[in-house]
């Protein structure tokens, strides 16, 4: 589910006269890890349209970076449209959504609108996100309890190198073809309860397989857990359509319905007063701004 209120916003100007690729975050010069990333996703780019210029990219995010909130994801589907932009290259959302897949996996699905799947694919052109409901379809709200705006130490991409050293990571993958079509149709049918179930099921998977990969990641603080618990006793005892997921970070998504937004970040902050509440409904895609 892309969110329309949590965004990435970057420029890319090709510049004959660079030496090397220059790198912003937040109005800052970023670290080598970062630019390097970048660097790598721009020789992507230049191999494909035949460039041999260096980029002057400017990037800002209005959410934690490195924390959990899909940064990468944002920050390579800004990037890919910003830079193919700025060659005047006009692709289709397909091969666009591929290419950002090159930056960051999950970069692909931040392409297109509303609420997207990623096909698996058996080779780079097939391997692309699409959507399949636009944001208006369902009036779903993100509420994410920020635990910690620390950089996480070990990212995602990291951790993808090791899922496979865990006992569960085949067992997860393997009934991922059920959960997939499972949330799919409770998505479409607006159907709460089962989206509920299969979308903490994901996560708690997902988790299991960092804590039980070598050397073990945990991504979970004290708190993350406590909101955990507390979300399944508001739905089931209070019955707010709430549920909660985490990507590879402490933060939780507590994604609910609209009407029961404001009772949830309520609670939110009733459970600890260290928490920061951001929210956001479903949103478009990427696309190209306006020049100001």
């Amino acid at each position: 589910m892309n969110l329309a209120d949590l965004h990435t916003i970057t420029t890319v100007e090709w510049d004959a006269a660079l030496k090397a690729d220059a790198l912003t975050i937040n109005g800052a010069v970023a670290a080598e890890a970062a630019l390097e990333r970048v660097r790598a996703h721009l020789d992507v780019l230049r191999a494909r349209f035949a460039v041999r210029r260096f980029a002057r990219v400017n990037s800002s995010n209005n959410f934690p970076m490195g924390t959990g909130i899909a940064s990468s994801a944002s920050a390579f589907a800004a990037l890919t449209v910003a830079a193919c932009a700025a060659l005047g290259a006009e692709l289709a959302e397909r091969e666009l959504s591929a290419l950002a897949r090159m930056g960051s996996g999950s970069a692909a699905r931040s392409i297109p609108t509303g609420f997207v799947e990623w096909r698996a694919g058996d080779a780079h052109e097939t391997s692309f996100a699409q959507s399949f409901a636009p944001p208006q379809h369902w009036d779903l709200v993100d509420i994410i309890a920020i635990v910690s705006r620390k950089h996480k130490r070990t990212g995602s991409s990291a951790g993808h190198q090791t899922a496979d050293s865990s006992v569960l990571q085949p067992a997860r993958v393997g009934a991922a073809s059920e959960r997939f079509p499972a949330l799919k149709s409770a998505i479409l049918r607006r159907d709460f309860a089962r989206f509920a179930e299969v979308v903490e099921e994901d996560s708690n998977l997902m988790h299991s397989v960092m804590m039980t990969s070598k050397p073990p990641l945990f991504y979970w603080e004290p708190l993350s857990l406590a909101i955990m618990k507390a979300v399944r006793r508001w739905r089931r005892r209070d019955n707010l359509r709430v549920c909660y997921t985490l990507d590879a970070g402490p933060n939780v998504h507590c994604i609910c319905a609209a009407d029961d937004a404001d009772a949830v970040a309520g609670r939110l902050r009733e459970l600890s007063g260290e928490l920061d509440i951001m929210r956001s409904a479903a949103g478009g895609g990427a696309l190209i701004l306006p020049a100001e």
